[in-house]
């Protein structure tokens, strides 16, 4: 499997065939948190013969696994331990001031930080590595905060954004701290023969979802989970959960001149209908009176993968609005 070094991280990609009209945008998908690259597949082959598409696992997940000194290590611990901490008015107003550094002031490289503009920064230059200078980028979940945080930070590169299964920008203190002390427990908690428990994939194949997945992705759910890597887990987590960072995501949005676009699912419990109307409603998209969310109908938290035709549909009826349809 190909892979480009960013920043001393190997990133596994798959990149498909470019298509007859070479002046369409690269589709590219970045995957959520726990995850990988391989539950785009099902949307690759529904759109890969008519658009070019790049799938990747981002740092510290799937196969794009971060490798760091001891030191660093030690250093990279103690990091995610601080923010772990209950927040107080100073820790958020430092955690403010964080966000709007870049990783070379803050003192880190980017394999030793997990914000999203961290993330973000990486998908850019893997972008450029690969001489892709227009694309529309799909993020899930989490993975759609990173292509926001992109779609900001490479203007020129990034024509629009779909946002499948994301939303938020309400800080919930109570809410918020429940999820990062579950997530925190969760990630330390992967012991290494957890897949080979009989009806473990049954289970992983039934979890935020409307309708239980076909085993193989319950078992490939278990694989991405057990490889992540603790560090970039724990800092993906605890960086993206920050009340600063929450409140942070709509004034990204609004500032956004790209078209954004929004697909949930009616019984997404992660990521709730009404957290994706409210992020979506700071685009000048919503602001015009367009819509510019889509919600499929029995349809959890892993819409590529449960709905992946409606999908695939939604997006090429947004390219189509932009003119970025192959001729016929």
């Amino acid at each position: 499997m190909p892979s480009i070094n960013i920043l001393e991280t190997p990133h596994i990609y798959e990149l498909t065939a470019p298509v007859t009209n070479s002046k369409l945008p690269v589709l590219v998908f970045v995957h959520g948190w726990l995850l990988s690259r391989h539950y785009w597949q099902p949307l690759v082959q529904i759109l890969k013969s008519e658009y070019q598409c790049l799938i990747y696992d981002a740092r510290g997940f799937g196969e794009s696994q971060v490798t760091l000194s001891p030191s660093q290590s030690t250093i990279e611990n103690s990091r995610i331990s601080s923010i772990a901490l209950e927040h107080t008015d100073d820790l958020a107003e430092t955690q403010c001031n964080h966000q709007s550094m870049t990783a070379t002031e803050s003192g880190l490289n980017n394999s030793q930080d997990y914000s999203l503009n961290a993330y973000a920064d990486d998908l850019k230059r893997l972008l450029e590595s690969l001489s892709i200078d227009r694309a529309w980028v799909v993020g899930h979940s989490l993975g759609g905060s990173v292509a926001l945080w992109a779609a900001d930070l490479c203007p020129e590169i990034i024509q629009g954004v779909v946002c499948l299964n994301a939303g938020g920008g309400i800080y919930l203190k109570e809410e918020f701290e429940r999820f990062r002390r579950a997530g925190q427990k969760l990630v330390k908690f992967r012991p290494r023969w957890l897949p080979h428990i009989p009806f473990m994939s049954l289970l992983f194949s039934r979890m935020m979802v409307a309708r239980p997945l076909e085993l193989k992705w319950g078992r490939q759910r278990i694989v991405d989970f057990v490889r992540a890597d603790e560090q970039a887990a724990l800092g993906a987590l605890l960086e993206s959960t920050t009340e600063a960072e929450v409140h942070l995501l709509p004034q990204l949005v609004s500032r956004l001149q790209q078209p954004v676009y929004f697909v949930a699912g009616d019984k997404d419990k992660v990521m709730e209908v009404k957290y994706v109307n409210h992020l979506a409603s700071f685009h000048q998209l919503f602001m015009s009176g367009e819509s510019n969310v889509s919600t499929i109908p029995n349809c959890g938290h892993l819409g590529m993968i449960e709905a992946p035709n409606e999908v695939a549909s939604i997006i090429a009826q947004v390219l189509d609005k932009h003119g970025e349809m192959p001729r016929k």
